[in-house]
């Protein structure tokens, strides 16, 4: 069985360095269209997040399923699988085969209420044949090899919660439910070597400067009741508060649509930013329960302890926003952080115009840039009362960190 490097690799062959004598080769003369890749990606992000799982959980299930739907891609004809040790069939049908694929490994991982009626109805819109035939086993064969792969990723983990001694910089659960996607400390990633491969440094000390200034920052633009937040940052910080992974989902979609990408690009990209995405959300919550850094809810109510001269302590302060699992460093910059740099590394530009819409305020925003995008996801969060500007920083940091180890160590 290939390794998921070996699949990375094709991804970065495809986007920067194969030549078109190679490449005529290597993939059918034709490429058909994305709309087998496009339809169930969205199909998968549906299902994955009707289960009710949290974004971080989420978007790792997201990395499997489109390393299924890349490896179906590829052994259609389009390059080297990631994984899948299956023979390649060029005869096959692309949609029953991506379907059957995602299928088969939705079933398995994240199974959805209406997931057997979905591929029911779309196989029966795909015509009969010896085609359809051949593409319905060659994705089962490519869901199993995928399957063996992932047995016994610690995903199914029960993990029990075990509060470390409450006391200054110490994080303490903020809602009655169990911490969220704390099985991720437990999971195997999809490519790093280890979950703690790039472990950030660490939150500031609760005696620096910086530290203060991060915590009056946070007091003042972030509170519930702010009477400095404006009514267009207070949209921003509710505009993000959209399940990630399903906004990213959509996002994705609408840009590989209005690139116009074929089967195998379509498929490249997507598994290229869900995996990158998905390892640099394990490596992150590694990291978040590793340090277990208080949230700016308790460090503003509570800074009478924090032995920092700088700070103020505000015991009836409120952030806008909550969320049950540490500060550090922020899961949302690891996700973004992650999925910007795989797309940069693949459009090989920043300056890529994204379109994003958040179904939570009905409001759609384009941005001119990659970076433009990171930026407004740091400000949101830190308008929302939710995290420190040095837990967004490292949290951008480590997600770039981790795209851009899947992408240059294979070029």
């Amino acid at each position: 069985m290939k390794t998921l490097s070996a699949l990375l690799a094709t991804c970065l062959l495809g986007v920067a360095g194969l030549s078109p004598d190679v490449a005529a080769s290597a993939a059918p003369a034709k490429e058909p269209s994305a709309a087998p890749v496009l339809d169930w990606s969205r199909i998968a992000t549906q299902s994955i997040v009707a289960g009710g799982r949290p974004p971080a959980s989420s978007e790792v299930l997201m990395g499997v399923v489109h390393v299924a739907i890349a490896d179906t891609v590829a052994a259609l004809g389009y390059g080297r699988t990631f994984v899948a040790d299956v023979r390649p069939d060029q005869r096959a049908s692309a949609a029953s085969a991506v379907a059957t694929a995602t299928y088969d490994v939705l079933k398995a991982r994240a199974p959805g209420a209406s997931l057997e009626t979905t591929y029911a109805d779309y196989l029966a819109g795909v015509p009969d044949g010896k085609a359809k035939a051949r593409g319905i086993a060659l994705g089962r064969a490519v869901a199993a090899a995928v399957l063996a792969w992932r047995a016994g990723d610690g995903f199914g983990n029960q993990v029990t919660y075990v509060q470390r001694p409450p006391g200054p910089g110490v994080w303490e659960q903020t809602a009655p439910t169990p911490p969220v996607d704390l099985v991720l400390t437990q999971v195997r990633p999809l490519t790093l070597r280890s979950r703690a491969q790039f472990r950030p440094h660490g939150p500031d000390p609760l005696s620096s400067k910086r530290y203060a200034r991060d915590v009056a920052e946070v007091a003042e633009v972030g509170r519930k009741d702010s009477t400095t937040r404006t009514a267009v940052q207070t949209e921003s910080a509710m505009f993000w508060t959209e399940h990630a992974a399903q906004q990213w989902s959509r996002t994705l979609l609408r840009l590989a649509s209005e690139r116009e990408l074929s089967l195998p690009e379509a498929a490249r990209m997507l598994a290229l930013v869900h995996v990158s995405a998905g390892d640099a959300l394990i490596a992150c919550w590694e990291a978040k329960y590793r340090y277990r850094f208080w949230r700016p809810v308790h460090a503003i109510q509570r800074a009478d302890t924090d032995g920092n001269p700088r700070t103020t302590a505000d015991p009836a302060w409120q952030p806008l926003l909550a969320a049950n699992h540490p500060d550090y460093p922020s899961g949302h910059a690891c996700f973004t952080g992650a999925a910007t740099t795989a797309l940069r590394s693949y459009f090989r530009t920043d300056r890529l115009p994204v379109t994003i819409d958040s179904q939570v305020t009905s409001t759609t925003r384009t941005y001119s840039s990659l970076t433009a995008v990171r930026h407004d996801v740091q400000e949101a969060r830190i308008f929302s009362g939710l995290h420190f500007r040095h837990a967004m920083e490292d949290g951008e940091h480590l997600g770039a960190t981790v795209a851009e180890w899947a992408t240059q160590r294979l070029r």
